[in-house]
């Protein structure tokens, strides 16, 4: 069953059919590209096939081995940064309970920015937990997961002694190579792999992602049978029978006329990760070669009464794509009292999912009315296999946009400029020549310690 739909109704004054009917051949051409496996960054294209080639067995090694951890431990901490771990603080934010208290275990993110408190804190809370931790990554050598381990390893090693520690650090990294493959075979850390042809902002669907979604609970295999089914509906080169394509499609008209910025409104506030999720492999994907559109996202209703001004009366260089899931889990009710001093009692008897709804149809109402294309994608419910497939559209789309947009979707080169700097700042061993020309450059702004 199709249970992710995309509506571009409110977008036809801006795309109409003709401006669609002139970019099918390009959209037909980047679809055949991508399923040829012939077009830039080919050979980053493990995911695609994915919910189709992972097989029932690798499914239940990652089940049997989150079971484990869900016996033995009261938090496990995920440490990775970007689509090591955004896919799963998706998901786990999507699919569990709303308060992180009542989750057991906790799943905890740590190697996604430097701070001190925030790890000191988190130190702090695990003390006296039962503790697991999976470490993510390709290479071992990402500064910010990387520095993040080295803290938390150290802990481990002291809380449980350097052996048992090891039974409860678990590695998910390159197969073959690299840092981190090789001290967990020299420590003896159970390991899962990423394949080298999927790069980490499309690595959801893989152990990177199912692993930790697993130790919260969720059904993983549901899951993945949702972006399975989303393979059919998100396939072909036709505009009109591949959702994905349509998507990219339209977003790529309305950049070609402006429409530099695409805003992600989440309707539902289980959407928030889901949005950063979205706008990582976006923004990664596409913002290259002086392109691309920029993504940014809001959480509606709470945004309305902030950025909402922004996007009725700002700058028109916007569009927008609600999200909305049409299905709760629960119904709350409004309550009737005898003083109605708020005037609220025209709102008694409905539900909270009635009040939001007509908050979404209004607010799509009045941006269009204000000059914001507006398009919506709709998820049925907050199920597994609707997240499955809702991952799997985003990926296809973002995949087939990037070509659009004539760039290589699959890698991030301006990635590294940053750290290039920051290595030769924090005097990594072989920049020194770097290092003194930044510092010359900050010692003038008088910014250099």
């Amino acid at each position: 069953m199709q249970k992710v739909k995309y509506d571009d109704r409110f977008v036809s004054e801006w795309v109409g059919e003709a401006k669609l009917g002139r970019l099918r051949e390009d959209a037909a051409a980047a679809e055949n590209l991508l399923a040829a496996k012939k077009g830039p960054g080919n050979d980053f294209l493990g995911w695609l096939e994915l919910p189709a080639a992972i097989t029932a067995q690798q499914q239940r090694a990652i089940k049997d081995k989150a079971e484990q951890v869900r016996a033995t431990s009261d938090i496990l901490i995920a440490i990775g940064i970007g689509g090591s771990y955004l896919g799963a603080r998706a998901a786990i934010e999507f699919l569990s309970t709303t308060f992180e208290e009542r989750r057991a275990p906790r799943v905890l993110f740590a190697g996604h920015q430097v701070n001190s408190d925030y790890l000191h804190d988190m130190i702090e809370l695990i003390a006296d937990r039962r503790v697991t931790i999976n470490v993510i990554s390709k290479s071992g050598t990402t500064t910010e997961p990387g520095i993040a381990f080295r803290v938390l390893r150290q802990f481990m090693e002291k809380k449980y002694g350097k052996s048992e520690a090891a039974k409860r650090i678990i590695a998910t990294t390159d197969p073959k190579r690299g840092a981190l493959r090789s001290l967990a075979d020299t420590e003896g850390y159970a390991t899962f792999s990423i394949a080298p042809d999927i790069g980490g902002r499309f690595s959801v669907l893989s152990p990177v992602g199912l692993f930790p979604i697993a130790v919260a609970g969720i059904d993983i295999e549901a899951l993945v049978a949702g972006a399975r089914e989303a393979m059919g509906f998100c396939s072909g080169a036709n505009l009109d029978t591949n959702m994905s394509a349509r998507y990219a499609a339209v977003r790529n008209i309305l950049f070609r006329q402006g429409k530099t910025m695409e805003v992600m409104a989440g309707c539902n506030p289980y959407l928030h990760f889901v949005c950063e999720w979205w706008k990582q492999l976006a923004g990664e994907s596409e913002g290259k070669d002086q392109t691309g559109i920029f993504p940014a996202a809001v959480d509606y209703t709470t945004d309305l009464h902030s950025l909402g001004q922004w996007m009725q009366e700002g700058l028109r260089n916007v569009f927008e794509t609600f999200m909305y899931v049409k299905k709760s889990r629960s119904t709350v009710t409004i309550p009737r009292f005898d003083n109605d001093s708020d005037e609220l009692n025209y709102l008694a008897g409905k539900s909270f999912e009635e009040v939001n709804e007509q908050a979404y149809l209004g607010t799509v109402l009045a941006h269009v009315d204000g000059g914001v294309p507006a398009a919506s994608i709709m998820l049925e419910d907050r199920s597994e296999e609707t997240l499955g497939q809702l991952f799997y559209f985003f990926e296809k789309a973002i995949a087939l946009s990037g070509y659009l947009l004539r760039v290589n979707p699959f890698d991030q080169p301006g990635v590294e400029a940053y750290k290039k700097n920051m290595f030769a700042l924090l005097n990594k061993p072989g920049s020194e020549k770097r290092r003194d020309e930044l510092r010359q450059r900050l010692e003038k702004l008088g910014l250099c310690s």
